[in-house]
């Protein structure tokens, strides 16, 4: 879908309440919505859609290209909706929606406190504890498949923007429809198996990480996330009408147009008409890209192609069409991180360092820690209590470590009950135990559960405060079980190490074939060449095969096709720095 930011005065309203006219880089005023409240096209960039203000002659055109075809959505329902206070369609009569002897409209249905954190005058959740939001959404979802639709990626729901009501909600609407249509989830800020545990069984593909752009810094950030997902067995586990798939997102190769375009220039971009650049070439060298293309096939993580089709090179089209690394993607099994790996620098051939598994090296960047959030589930995001002081306001603190035989306890912030003003815009019951977070120093900035624009895959999570409002991401409580909860996600705060997560170094992952077939993979993280090496008796162990027992071995790496002949005790070789080795092994 069309919905391309613009620089504009807005007034939007909180319920009755007026907020201020601000200028802003959003979608508010932009977007083109129908007299049900609902998006369609833009129909100066898609003409064929004036047919009938939707995607079906696109649709039609992609299916006799033997392809399928996809839209990118948000979640709930525009703001420009619920402010224009639009009927909700009933699909069962063609009228609007009627319930309690009363027509229902977008204000009934729109969750004004959960607007999109990263984007607040575009898009809020929907309430799908009532017929109405459920109506709309059904809406919504039956006009998709209309057009022919056979992917839809719902943004602004998952991670820190967890909204699971939502997202089970559209799971349960779109297995009415009476053909498949795959159900991808976004983003990933935060994610862990703990959270997919819960949401997997619902969708077909859910981001596990924030952006991925081209840099390396974002690329090696996603080993430690791949791994954790694979040892939980998430990867191809059950899904919405088949199984479900921990996505690494777009693989950000070729020829590229920058993201910052539209958020710092927001008033070209909208000149513009459509994203037509500047563009520039990929920044991954050649290595790099190879590296990334091998851990997300390895991984088995959905490939989607990020860059401009239109202008292909033949470097990236035999990257991202090795036939080798899209049997892996494909057909492999039992993918999981292999921790027994011998690595060491090379220099000149001589070898300057070394470090021997069963885990690769973890650099700390710092002491520092920072707060991440998570499944209310896990025990990690348990020990958070309200530290009391005399005449002043109580503290939010957990205990962390113990240093010297004492609990050493971190310290968020002051607790700040809501004013008068917002409490009555608020449900009592609902809310009466709810809370800001505010700097210890200040009253005027509270914590967020959700950063208020989209992060990278690479970035530091830290704890992020901004201007008090009311809003759900700046709404916490704290329950008996000693969890601080967020009510923009539901999820639960932790505190973790402010650390780098193992990317410097060597690490090698493992999968088997549908033929028997087994495949190693070896990735140098480092910024020098790395000799690494597997012992294969290790292998065995952990495949629970007796290699080498009974017939002999043969490796090929898949990038060069070279053949390496007959495998004695041990696969060895030198990993160009940021660089990936795969070996097809067949016994």
């Amino acid at each position: 879908m069309d919905c391309r930011r613009k620089c504009i005065p807005a007034k939007c309203t909180d319920h009755d309440r007026e907020v201020t006219p601000t200028w802003i880089s959003d979608s508010y005023g932009f977007d083109n919505i129908d007299e049900w409240g609902r998006p369609f096209p833009d129909l100066q960039r898609f003409p064929s859609s004036r047919v009938d203000r939707g995607f079906s002659q696109i649709a039609s055109k992609v299916h006799g290209m033997g392809l399928k075809f996809g839209i990118h959505l948000m979640k709930g329902i525009s703001v420009q909706a619920v402010n224009a206070d639009t009927p909700i369609l009933d699909i069962k009569t063609g009228k609007p929606y009627l319930e309690d002897g009363r027509q229902w409209t977008a204000r009934d249905i729109g969750l004004s406190h959960r607007t999109c954190a990263w984007m607040t005058h575009g898009f809020m959740s929907v309430n799908t504890n009532i017929g109405a939001g459920r109506a709309f959404l059904r809406s919504l979802y039956r006009q998709y498949a209309d057009w022919g639709v056979d992917f839809v990626k719902v943004d602004c729901i998952f991670g820190t923007d967890y909204s699971p009501e939502e997202i089970i909600t559209i799971s349960e609407l779109l297995q009415e429809i009476d053909r498949p249509i795959i159900l991808s989830i976004s983003p990933g800020t935060a994610v862990t198996p703990a959270l997919a545990e819960n949401i997997s069984d619902h969708v077909n593909m859910y981001r596990i990480t924030g952006d991925d752009w081209d840099n390396w810094k974002d690329v090696s950030s996603h080993f430690g996330v791949s791994s954790s997902f694979a040892t939980a067995k998430k990867i191809g586990a059950t899904g919405l009408r088949g199984r479900s798939w921990p996505d690494l997102d777009m693989l950000p190769f070729g020829w590229l147009t920058d993201p910052s375009v539209s958020e710092t220039d927001p008033i070209s971009f909208v000149n513009a008409g459509v994203n037509q650049g500047p563009h520039r070439k990929c920044n991954l060298t050649l290595d790099e890209q190879k590296a990334q293309m091998a851990l997300w096939s390895m991984t088995k993580s959905p490939l989607m192609y990020g860059g401009d089709l239109r202008n292909l090179d033949d470097s990236t089209l035999n990257i991202i069409t090795n036939s080798g690394l899209l049997k892996i993607n494909h057909y492999s099994r039992n993918n999981m991180e292999f921790h027994y790996v011998h690595s060491e620098r090379t220099s000149n051939g001589e070898h300057s360092g070394h470090f021997r598994s069963p885990y690769p090296v973890r650099v700390t960047k710092n002491d520092g820690i920072f707060v991440s959030l998570t499944a209310c589930s896990d025990d990690a995001a348990k020990g958070w209590y309200m530290f009391p002081q005399d005449g002043k306001p109580d503290h939010i603190c957990r205990n962390y470590e113990i240093l010297n035989d004492k609990n050493v306890s971190f310290c968020l912030g002051k607790t700040k009950r809501f004013l008068a003003s917002d409490v009555l815009t608020m449900d009592t019951k609902e809310h009466q135990s709810k809370f800001h977070i505010s700097v210890t120093n200040t009253d005027d900035t509270c914590l967020d559960a959700s950063a208020g624009r989209r992060q990278t895959a690479s970035e530091i999570r830290l704890p992020m405060f901004s201007a008090c409002r009311w809003h759900a991401k700046q709404m916490w409580e704290l329950n008996a079980n000693g969890n601080l909860v967020s009510s923009y996600s539901r999820l639960c705060a932790t505190v973790e190490s402010r650390d780098e997560g193992g990317t410097s170094g060597g690490r090698a992952w493992i999968a088997t074939g549908s033929e028997g077939e087994i495949y190693l993979a070896f990735f140098n993280l480092d910024s020098m060449s790395r000799k690494m090496t597997v012992q294969i008796s290790d292998l065995g162990k952990v495949l629970g095969r007796n290699l080498l027992e009974k017939n002999p071995c043969s490796y090929t790496e898949v990038w060069s096709g070279k053949n390496f002949g007959p495998v004695k005790e041990e696969i060895s070789a030198v990993v160009h720095s940021h660089g990936s080795m795969v070996f097809e092994i067949i016994c």
